[in-house]
C-alpha cells in the first residue's frame, strides 16, 4: 500500500482541486489518503470525499502547525511509502506513477517531484517563480541527482520510505528539508523525478514572497536532530542543497541564460539583489534573533 499525507489550513477553495487530482491519478497499488487540516471550512470540503471514496480520511489536528500534523499522520499511516503533498497545490496528470518509479531501487530512500510555476510571466514576482523553479531549483536538482549528491525535496510533491521517517520537531520550519536530511544521513538516495509535476501558485507580492522564503530557506539550514529509533542510525554527516553560495555557484550562468526579454533581464539582476536580501534576513532571523518556528512561520495569502 501507498500512503498520502495531504496538509491543509484555511484552504477550502484549492483542497477540493487537491484531492481531485490525486484521485485521478494513476496509482500502481492500493493507497490511503490522510487529508490532514484543523478548520471546519477546509473540513467540509474534505468531507465531501470521504463520503464517495473510502480511500480518503480526513485527520483532525490541534492547529499546532505543520510538524505536528505531519506527526498525526505518520502515526496512522500503513503505506510501505508515503506521498507528501499540499491543498493548495495541483498534482499533474502521471506524477504519481512517475514519483514511484525509482523506489524500485533498494537504496533510494527518497524522491522529489517538481514543482512548475502556475504564475503568469508578466509581472517581476511571476517571473521570478518561473526562473526560480525553472533555472533555479530544476536545474539544481537534476545537476545533484546525476552526480547523486545530496538534494532537497519539494514540500510540494515528494515521497519517502516509511521505515525511515521519524518524528519530526516542533521548532522544524521546513519538513521537506528535514526529512530530506533524516533520509540522506542514513545512508540512502534522493532521486529527483522531473516528470512527477506539480502546479503551484507562487507569491505575488515581495512582502509576501520574502516570508515564504525566509521561511524555507531557514528551515533548510536546519539539521535534524538524534530522534532515530534505536534500529536506525546516521551513517552520513548532513549537507545543505541551499545557500547563498551555492545559489551563487551553481545559478548564476543558467538565471542569465533565462530571460527572453530586455525586462525579463532587468527582473533577474532584481532577483540577485532580492536573494542576497533574502540571505541576510535568514542569517538575521536564525543567528541574532533566534526566532522560534511561531515567528518565522506566517501564512503567504497571494498563493492561495
Amino acid at each position: 500500500m501507498i500512503s498520502c499525507i495531504l496538509t491543509a489550513y484555511k484552504e477550502p477553495r484549492t483542497v477540493g482541486v487537491a484531492i481531485k487530482a490525486l484521485i485521478e491519478q494513476d496509482w500502481p497499488e492500493d493507497y490511503e489518503m490522510l487529508v490532514v487540516c484543523p478548520d471546519e471550512e477546509t473540513a467540509r470540503v474534505v468531507q465531501i470525499f470521504t463520503e464517495c471514496y473510502p480511500q480518503v480520511q480526513r485527520l483532525v489536528d490541534q492547529g499546532k502547525g505543520k510538524p505536528a500534523a505531519l506527526n498525526l499522520a505518520l502515526s496512522q499511516i500503513q503505506g510501505h511509502v508515503c506521498v507528501f503533498t499540499d491543498g493548495d497545490v495541483v498534482i499533474q496528470e502521471e506524477a504519481i506513477a512517475a514519483l514511484l518509479v525509482p523506489f524500485s531501487n533498494p537504496n533510494c530512500g527518497a524522491v522529489t517531484g517538481r514543482p512548475i510555476s502556475a504564475n503568469s510571466r508578466s509581472s517581476m514576482l511571476d517571473y521570478w517563480s518561473h526562473l526560480l523553479t525553472d533555472a533555479g531549483a530544476h536545474y539544481m536538482r537534476m545537476r545533484c541527482s546525476q552526480q547523486q549528491q545530496y538534494l532537497d525535496c519539494s514540500g510540494y510533491l515528494y515521497a519517502a520510505r516509511s521505515a525511515l521517517l521519524s518524528p519530526l520537531p516542533q521548532e522544524t520550519l521546513a519538513d521537506d528539508a528535514f526529512i530530506s536530511q533524516l533520509i540522506w544521513q542514513q545512508g540512502y538516495t534522493i532521486d529527483y523525478a522531473p516528470k512527477a509535476r506539480v502546479a503551484v501558485r507562487y507569491p505575488t507580492t515581495y512582502q509576501d514572497w520574502l516570508l515564504q522564503k525566509v521561511r524555507s530557506s531557514a528551515g533548510a539550514a536546519q539539521t535534524p536532530q538524534p530522534l532515530l529509533a534505536d534500529n536506525k542510525k546516521y551513517v552520513r554527516p548532513p549537507e545543505h542543497m541551499r545557500s547563498l553560495k551555492r545559489e551563487a555557484l551553481a545559478g548564476f550562468r543558467s538565471s542569465l541564460a533565462y530571460p527572453q526579454s530586455r525586462h525579463e533581464r532587468w527582473w533577474t539582476w532584481c532577483l540577485f539583489m532580492a536573494r542576497v536580501h533574502l540571505w541576510l534576513c535568514v542569517w538575521t532571523e536564525l543567528h541574532l534573533k533566534h526566532r522560534s518556528y511561531q515567528d518565522i512561520w506566517q501564512r503567504v495569502e497571494t498563493t492561495k
